[in-house]
Formats: structure tokens, C-alpha cells, sequence
């Protein structure tokens, strides 16, 4: 595995967004070889804020923040070469093979002068063995399901061999026993091999189990941030979220998990009787 150098992400003071804001006064240092997380209501500016990290969108004010240096600043090869994004939802060209879309990501690499090379070539066949995508290598990314095609997307942003991946929503529409080996995959990338990871994602329980910090968002601004254990509270899911939940710990696993609570719906006296009558003793 390629041993990739600490690297420093921070946001401070960013508003950002399209022709008016999205994201107000976002402050947060993105921890080296760890998993943090987005997460927040539908619409809250998670991915707006995920494409000014990627250098997608413009700060309104404040900046981004990459290597002591200003992500907005730098030259375009340098970024791709230290920070790569997997958008939600990517299309493969009709036809295009496993193999040769996981190439693609050697394109920051490669140059008029340096072609295709055998760096290059370890690197592919790194990402795939990383993905546990060798086996599909030779196929059409168009014949593969859904979870074997994020992962090879995911080997395509390995294959760039940059330290720091910004993934949104890279679970969405996938069946939960995907979902949880895809993020187990991504964990492995952080504590095991030293990336840093930014995600998006929506399911609450998922975020609170896999990542190393979360941050949550409302409305463009952020509301919390710091270790599930810290942050994954009822009070801060009913002020975002505006649910109601319990929160409890897995026995077995030690992870946070929320359930939300139900109102028995009560419809006439009778009904409260006879509901009285079958929980209680």
C-alpha cells in the first residue's frame, strides 16, 4: 500500500454557494486519517459545501484551507494530485471497462511528456485489489450492480493516490448490507491506510456508527461538530432533524444508534382501553 503524506484540511469562516449563498460562516479542521461525516436535512448545503472543499465552487467569503495554502489558489494539477471528489451519482461512457475507468484516475499523474507508466500501472492494480474489484476488471461498469460499481468508482479516486477524498452520498440507493461493506471499506482507507475522507451521507445510524467526527448541518451553517459520542445526541437530532429518538449503544459493536419514538396514534376512548389492556399486565 502507498504510504501517502499527512495532510492539513481546514475550512475557516467559508460562505459559499451558487449565485446567492448556501453555506454561511462554515468553520472546521478536517482530522489526517480519519473518517468525518455530513450529515443534515435534505436541502442544509452539505453538498454545496463538499464542492467548495472540492474546488467545484467559489467562496463567497472565507476559504479553503489545504496544506497551509489557499485550495482556491493553487494550481489546478497540484490540487488533483493532493484531493479527489466522487460526485453523487457518476455516469461511465457506454462500453467503458472496470480497468479502464479506474485509469482514469491516473490522469493528474500523467502529462504530454509522461504517458502511461508502470507507477501508473501499480497504482490501477492497487485500487482494484484495495476494492476487491480485480475480478471485475474486464467487465462493462454498465453489467455490474450498484455496489460493485461504487466500488469501482471508489477505485478510480484510490487510483489517484491522494491523500485527502471527498465522497457524496456515496451509499445512496444501496441496500443496507452494501451500504455497510462500502463504509467499512472507506474506514479501512482511513485508519488502515492513512486517507482522509470527507462523506456526505444521509443515513443517520450510518454516520453515527463508522465515522470518527461528525458534522451537522441546518439551514447552510453548521450546528455541531465533534465525536458521535459527543454530538450524536437527542437534543441535537430533535434541533437539526427535528426528530424525536432514544439514543442507544449496540451491546456488541459499542455504536451509537437512534430509534425513533413512536406515539401510539389514539383514536377513541374505547381504543385507549383496550391498547391499556394489552401492554399492560
Amino acid at each position: 500500500m502507498t504510504h501517502l503524506p499527512e495532510t492539513l484540511l481546514r475550512v475557516d469562516q467559508l460562505t459559499t454557494g451558487y449565485q446567492d449563498p448556501v453555506v454561511f460562516d462554515a468553520n472546521f479542521h478536517i482530522g489526517s486519517g480519519k473518517l468525518t461525516a455530513l450529515i443534515g436535512p435534505n436541502g442544509c448545503g452539505k453538498s454545496t459545501l463538499l464542492k467548495c472543499m472540492a474546488r467545484i465552487l467559489k467562496p463567497h467569503q472565507g476559504q479553503v484551507i489545504l496544506n497551509n495554502a489557499n485550495l482556491h489558489d493553487q494550481p489546478t494539477r497540484h490540487v488533483a494530485r493532493q484531493l479527489a471528489l466522487l460526485p453523487q451519482g457518476p455516469i461511465a461512457p457506454e462500453g467503458l471497462t472496470v480497468r479502464e475507468l479506474v485509469a482514469q484516475g491516473r490522469y493528474p499523474h500523467q502529462s504530454l511528456f509522461q504517458q502511461w507508466s508502470r507507477e501508473d500501472e501499480a497504482a490501477v492494480q492497487e485500487a482494484l485489489s484495495m476494492t476487491d474489484t480485480v475480478e471485475l476488471a474486464d467487465r462493462p461498469v454498465s453489467a455490474l450492480s450498484g455496489g460493485q460499481r461504487q466500488r469501482c468508482w471508489i477505485a478510480m479516486v484510490l487510483a489517484q493516490q491522494t491523500p485527502v477524498i471527498l465522497l457524496d452520498e456515496p451509499t445512496t440507493f444501496l441496500d443496507m448490507r452494501v451500504q455497510v461493506d462500502l463504509l467499512n471499506l472507506l474506514t479501512s482507507l482511513a485508519h488502515d491506510h492513512g486517507r482522509t475522507l470527507v462523506v456526505v451521507l444521509h443515513e443517520l445510524n450510518m454516520a453515527a456508527a463508522f465515522a470518527d467526527h461528525l458534522i451537522m448541518m441546518k439551514d447552510g451553517r453548521l450546528q455541531a461538530q465533534g465525536h458521535p459520542d459527543e454530538i450524536f445526541t437527542r437534543d441535537n437530532l430533535k434541533s437539526v432533524f427535528n426528530l424525536d429518538a432514544q439514543i442507544l449503544r449496540d451491546p456488541y459493536s459499542g455504536r451509537l444508534m437512534c430509534v425513533p419514538t413512536q406515539v401510539p396514534h389514539h383514536t377513541t376512548p374505547a381504543a385507549d382501553i383496550a391498547l391499556a389492556e394489552v401492554v399492560q399486565p
